[in-house]
């Protein structure tokens, strides 16, 4: 019970890593609001996990969105200690040659902006009671160039570039911000886009890189690499990245 009695929002968590991270945090003793853009599915995961957890339908690029599931938090549990921005769109594997604007704006707008307007809500209310964790999730794409396009790959740089600069500002005022670069995993991310349009030239130039991937993790993998620091276990840890990538980054 590494975070009882702590409310926590996690973004994605209808599917795949985020419903596992929502899974386990329960399991934890938390309290837990779940938020997802596809209602059946935040719907079922609810009924699923039970206990104290709560669903909300969201769209993290809406400012609105974001503001909403933050002050859900509030409304139902009183306070937030733990914000999870796990909520992700992969692009089309195009270089910065042949990336196409709506490509660059989606994955911009639900790998930065989402989490920017999270954070920007949950902090003020973070740093009155003393104390708050955020966990961002991005990607090894976050620190190499050679797993995904130009689109995801520097949106999810720009994420921890944004955890970063959020860990030093309040390092003394009670708030951690942290990040875990993720190789590849088994989750439907890759439902989010169009798959008869992926960029096959720059998938060819991207093919060693992947080929070097020692395997793929599962979602709970990734959930207990949160829940960890998310937890006081990990409370000296501030604006690090932490590879959770059987040693892919390593290559």
């Amino acid at each position: 019970m590494q975070i009882k009695d702590k409310v926590a929002v996690v973004t994605g968590a209808g599917s795949g890593i985020g419903l596992a991270i929502a899974r386990l945090f329960v399991a934890e003793g938390a309290k837990v609001v779940a938020v997802d853009w596809h209602e059946p599915a935040i719907s079922a995961a609810v009924r699923d996990i039970g206990g104290a957890i709560v669903g909300m339908t969201g769209n993290v690029a809406e400012e609105a969105d974001c503001v909403a599931m933050i002050d859900r938090a509030i409304a139902e549990f009183g306070r937030i200690d733990i914000l999870v921005n796990n909520a992700g769109v992969m692009d089309l594997f195009a270089s910065v040659a042949e990336v196409d604007d709506a490509t660059w704006r989606r994955c911009m707008s639900v790998n930065v902006d989402g989490p920017m307007y999270a954070m920007r809500r949950a902090v003020p209310l973070m740093l009155a009671q003393g104390h708050g964790s955020i966990v961002n999730i991005a990607s090894v794409a976050a620190i190499g160039g050679g797993a995904a396009g130009a689109a995801y790959t520097a949106s999810k740089h720009a994420l921890i570039g944004l955890t970063k600069s959020t860990a030093y500002q309040y390092a003394k005022a009670g708030l951690r911000c942290n990040a875990l670069a993720v190789g590849g995993v088994s989750t439907n991310i890759m439902d989010s886009v169009d798959a008869s349009a992926l960029d096959q030239a720059a998938l060819a130039r991207l093919g060693p890189y992947h080929a070097s991937n020692p395997g793929m993790l599962e979602p709970i993998d990734i959930a207990q690499a949160v829940l960890f620091l998310a937890s006081d276990a990990a409370r000296y840890l501030n604006g690090a990245v932490l590879p959770v990538d059987k040693g892919w980054s390593a290559a």
